[in-house]
C-alpha cells in the first residue's frame, strides 16, 4: 500500500474549513489551480469526493463532515510534533534527575544548587548517586542524567562536556594541628602523615605524580573513597588531607588549609552528558542552573 502524502493533511484542514478551493488556494498561497490539483489528489487518497458542486458552490460529504471533526486536531499535534520543543514552565515541571557525582561535590555544592532548584522549579527532584569509576555506561544507558568529574583520554568520545571550573590540590589539617600555625615546608610536609583518596587498588593522585617526578613520596597511612571522608579523618586526627581546593571549600570551613610546598597542575571538572539529553529543554535548564552554581564565588 502507497504511503500517503501527511503534507495534504494541512491542504484537507483549509479545503473543509473553507469549503472552497478558491478561497483555500488563498489561504495556502496557491493558485486556484495548484489548489485544485490538490483536492484531486485528496479525493484519491481518501476515495471519496469530500466537496461536491451543489449550485455555485461546494458542498462537503458525509466523509468530509467526519474529517472535519478530527483533522484540525491533527494538524495541531503533528505541528507540535515537529515544533522546536518549548521551554519548561518550571511552576509545574514535574520530574526527577539523577546526578552522579564523587564524593564531597554534593557536600559542596549541594545546598545551593538544590535550593536554587526548589526556588525555580519546586516540583523538580534530584538523585545524587555516587560515582565509584569512570564508566559511560550510565550516561549512555538513560540510568543518570547529569555527571561530573573530569574529563580523561578514555571519557566516552560521544559525550557531551561542559567546563564547570578550574580547580588545584590543597592540603588541609584540623586547627590545633602543629602544621597549622606554620610554614608548610616540602620537609614537614613528607614528614607528616597523610589520608590519601583512592577509588581503585592504587592512592595516586597528582601529588603523588608530582612528588615522584621529585623522587619523593609521602607517608599514606590510611586510603579512603573520597574527598568528604578524608576531609573528615584530618578534621579528628593529625593526618594531613590532600584535596581539591574548590572541590571541598565548604568541608573544609573551620580547618587550616595551605598551598602544597611543591608545583600541582591544575585541572578541570567539567559536567558531562549524553547527546540524547542536549536538547532537551528542562535537561538544558538544569545544565545551565548547574554551571551558575558552581560558578558562583565559594
Amino acid at each position: 500500500m502507497t504511503r500517503p502524502d501527511f503534507n495534504l493533511l494541512a491542504t484537507l484542514d483549509v479545503l473543509l474549513e473553507e469549503g472552497s478551493v478558491a478561497g483555500a488556494a488563498r489561504r495556502l498561497g496557491l493558485s486556484p489551480s495548484a489548489m485544485s490539483r490538490s483536492l484531486a489528489r485528496l479525493r484519491e487518497t481518501t476515495g471519496d469526493p469530500l466537496l461536491v458542486r451543489a449550485g455555485r458552490g461546494l458542498v462537503p460529504t458525509p466523509r468530509a463532515i467526519e474529517l472535519r471533526a478530527r483533522v484540525p486536531q491533527l494538524v495541531r499535534e503533528a505541528e507540535a510534533v515537529l515544533r522546536p520543543a518549548r521551554e519548561p514552565d518550571l511552576a509545574t515541571l514535574t520530574r526527577t534527575f539523577t546526578l552522579r557525582t564523587s564524593e564531597g561535590f554534593v557536600e559542596n555544592f549541594g545546598p545551593d544548587l538544590i535550593a536554587r532548584v526548589l526556588a525555580e522549579a519546586p516540583g523538580v527532584r534530584l538523585r545524587f548517586v555516587p560515582k565509584p569509576d569512570k564508566d559511560a555506561a550510565p550516561l549512555r544507558e538513560g540510568t543518570v542524567d547529569l555527571e561530573t568529574g573530569v574529563i580523561e583520554p578514555t571519557t566516552g568520545p560521544e559525550l557531551r562536556a561542559r567546563a564547570l571550573f578550574r580547580d588545584h590540590m590543597v592540603g588541609v589539617v584540623r586547627d590545633g594541628h602543629p602544621l597549622a600555625g606554620a610554614t608548610v615546608t616540602r620537609r614537614r610536609y613528607l614528614a607528616a602523615r597523610h589520608v590519601a583518596v583512592s577509588r581503585g587498588a592504587v592512592a595516586q593522585w597528582p601529588v603523588d605524580d608530582a612528588l615522584e617526578t621529585l623522587g619523593l613520596g609521602r607517608d599514606v597511612v590510611t586510603v579512603v573513597g573520597g574527598f568528604a571522608t578524608a576531609v573528615g579523618l584530618a578534621r579528628a586526627s593529625d593526618l594531613i588531607a590532600t584535596v581539591p581546593g574548590r572541590h571541598t571549600a565548604n568541608l573544609r570551613d573551620g580547618m587550616h588549609s595551605f598551598p602544597l610546598p611543591f608545583p600541582t597542575p591544575e585541572f578541570t571538572v567539567s559536567l558531562l552528558w549524553h547527546p540524547r539529553l542536549d536538547a532537551d529543554p528542562a535537561h538544558r535548564w538544569l545544565r545551565r542552573v548547574l554551571r551558575e552554581t558552581c560558578a558562583a564565588p565559594g
